[in-house]
């Protein structure tokens, strides 16, 4: 059977491009994803399937197979970046400052191939397939932990999501066992002081200095206050304050990001943060003001489920497509599938020519990627439905 699926993804590449490219000349941004899920859902009535609305913009779509056999769950996402794209390409983002920049696009046409396919072996296989088009996977909360409170996971016995990487050559299939990506939490610090002419800055009390001291004294916090056994990340992203070279601000504010995957070094890192930002600033006669939001739980992969994800790719693309890689310091709000449903997300190599990362203006695809994950995400889903998935 694992022939005739690779056969039946040959015989719909050209739709699976087609698609993404479609995907990416009309980006949507997180719970705005209206024509996105529009589409998505046209086509998914099409083959005949169920199709619910979750979280918003959300879809759940169920295809029923023969009596028996378990309930297999597969995820895409379906959000943008905001994010002006740059290049020359044919299918470059139609909507003004948003883009596919993290590979989404691929993502659904990927599993909208899964379903085609499927759907024409409905009576050939047992269990269900259950296919999740979730919104809002870049914007914290996300849209996971909605889609869960609405049902998504309902009778779900396993589940399998991926991400294009563009970290990996094309084809290879990253995996993780245990923590795969981190807990992404936020902060922003605004610091007040007194402002003034800055030639007579012994009149205020001057919040840049204050913030520089600040960056300086919190990278204290991983090199002298966590094991250095159990990673963590630091990291300040914006710093503003000001109007012209000649006047001290009345205040600045800094905002960055605390990553880990561990929630007792997550919250330990808090506590750090919050302490060295009021002594700093009491040194100096500020006062500061800190938000700190809790981001995506950290992703914790299966360990059994991951063995599995190994055998099906060694039974369809080769053994030595699959790469045991090391954890990321990325967040993903796949974990809360994960800590309700055994399951595991897996990075699928896109790399081959493509020259900018993630996130950048820049980034895109190598398209020859798509019909293999699509060939994989296939033979999870019928021969998880099918047989008894060892967790």
């Amino acid at each position: 059977m694992l022939d005739e699926i690779k056969n039946k993804v040959t015989e719909i590449t050209e739709e699976l491009v087609s698609w993404r490219r479609d995907f990416h000349r009309h980006p949507e941004l997180a719970f705005e994803e209206k024509r996105t899920s529009a589409v998505i859902r046209e086509f998914l009535e099409s083959l005949g399937l169920q199709v619910e609305t979750c979280a918003k913009t959300g879809l759940r779509a169920v295809l029923q197979g023969k009596p028996g056999g378990q309930t297999v769950a597969l995820r895409a996402d379906m959000d943008a970046l905001p994010l002006q794209e740059e290049g020359d390409k044919e299918y470059i983002s139609q909507n003004p400052g948003i883009t596919h920049a993290c590979g989404h696009d691929g993502h659904m046409a990927i599993i909208m191939g899964v379903a085609k396919i499927l759907s024409q072996m409905k009576d050939r296989f047992s269990g269900k397939i259950v296919f999740l088009f979730q919104p809002s996977e870049e914007r914290i909360p996300g849209g996971a932990k909605l889609m869960i409170e609405e049902g998504a996971l309902e009778g779900v016995d396993a589940i399998f999501g991926l991400h294009l990487w563009q970290n990996l050559a094309t084809g290879i299939v990253g995996l993780v066992k245990g923590p795969m990506m981190a807990q992404p939490d936020a902060f922003s610090i605004t610091i007040k002081g007194k402002g003034g002419h800055g030639s007579m800055p012994q009149q205020t009390v001057d919040p840049i200095l204050v913030a520089s001291q600040l960056v300086v004294n919190v990278q204290s916090i991983v090199s002298r206050s966590i094991d250095p056994l159990k990673p963590v990340v630091v990291s300040f992203g914006t710093i503003k304050g000001g109007t012209i070279y000649n006047i001290i601000p009345e205040k600045v504010t800094l905002t960055g990001t605390v990553r880990s995957f561990d929630a007792d070094v997550q919250k330990l890192t808090e506590q750090r943060l919050r302490k060295i930002t009021r002594k700093t600033c009491e040194t100096y006669g500020a006062t500061a003001e800190l938000k700190y939001d809790i981001g995506y739980a950290s992703l914790i992969n299966d360990a059994g489920m991951v063995d599995f994800v190994e055998q099906i790719t060694a039974k369809t693309l080769g053994k030595e497509r699959v790469k045991h890689i090391e954890p990321v310091m990325g967040g993903e709000d796949f974990a809360y599938y994960l800590k309700k449903v055994p399951g595991a997300f897996l990075f699928f190599g896109m790399g081959d020519g493509t020259q900018y990362p993630h996130h950048h203006p820049g980034f895109d695809i190598d398209e020859k990627a798509l019909p293999e994950a699509a060939y994989l995400m296939t033979a999870l889903a019928l021969e998880g439905s099918s047989l008894h998935i060892p967790h």
